[in-house]
């Protein structure tokens, strides 16, 4: 495969042990490149800048600029019309930045210590367009993030109790069902299984809600769902 059609990927993290152990999973695989390292956001935005990778793999906590701020920069980005994707790493000590990182743009999260696999796996799907969450975390972290005195500066404020959004109004009771399933961290083909529905009909009605509650993608449509009381 030539270098052209790869993957090509920025690694963003403090550590250089880090650094050095995802780059060693990542140019492993036929269809991935690391194109560039970088210690904190401000070089990873510069290499950003440089490189038009189509992937940051971002720390949240690093020395000078943050994570969130360098996503922030990063998402804005764009290559021929291509969005460069992040996606955030980060440990359960650090839940609380998660929520501010999606809303500054980020594609979606992974532990630090996930299976190679899964982060090989990940990165292919957010390649793809799509969105990712790392499923053991998704309900710990989003509802330690919607507790009531959670707050972060970088995020909207928070809305007074009861409160819903206009856009849950305009979906139907179907999409409905379909964005609890897609908080719960099921997958499109999962999601059909267990509505007896086909998946290209799932994956219309996902097109559906993401357009009605103006998310990006996936993970801010769990977000959405959270914060809308449609999962507790």
């Amino acid at each position: 495969m030539s270098d052209d059609s790869r993957i090509r990927i920025v690694i963003a993290d403090d550590q250089e042990l880090v650094r050095a152990g995802f780059t060693m999973v990542i140019n492993s695989q036929p269809d991935m490149q690391v194109v560039g390292q970088a210690s904190n956001g401000d070089e990873a935005i510069r290499l950003a800048e440089q490189l038009t990778p189509d992937i940051v793999l971002m720390d949240v906590r690093m020395p000078g600029m943050d994570g969130i701020t360098a996503t922030e920069h990063i998402t804005r980005m764009a290559t021929e019309g291509r969005p460069i994707r992040v996606i955030i790493l980060t440990t359960f000590d650090l839940d609380e930045y998660v929520m501010a990182a999606i809303h500054a743009g980020a594609s979606g999260f992974l532990l630090k210590d996930t299976e190679p696999e899964t982060l090989l796996r990940s990165i292919r799907t957010v390649y793809q367009g799509n969105a990712i969450i790392a499923p053991t975390a998704t309900k710990r972290l989003i509802e330690k993030m919607l507790e009531p005195d959670f707050h972060i500066s970088v995020t909207p404020p928070a809305q007074p109790s009861g409160y819903t959004d206009p856009e849950l109004e305009s979906l139907t009771e179907r999409e409905r069902e379909v964005l609890v399933e897609i908080a719960h961290g099921l997958s499109n083909q999962e999601i059909a299984d267990k509505l007896f529905i086909s998946l290209p009909t799932v994956k219309t009605h996902v097109a559906h809600i993401l357009q009605k509650i103006n998310a990006r993608d996936r993970v801010q449509a769990v977000v959405f769902a959270y914060e809308n009381h449609l999962v507790q």
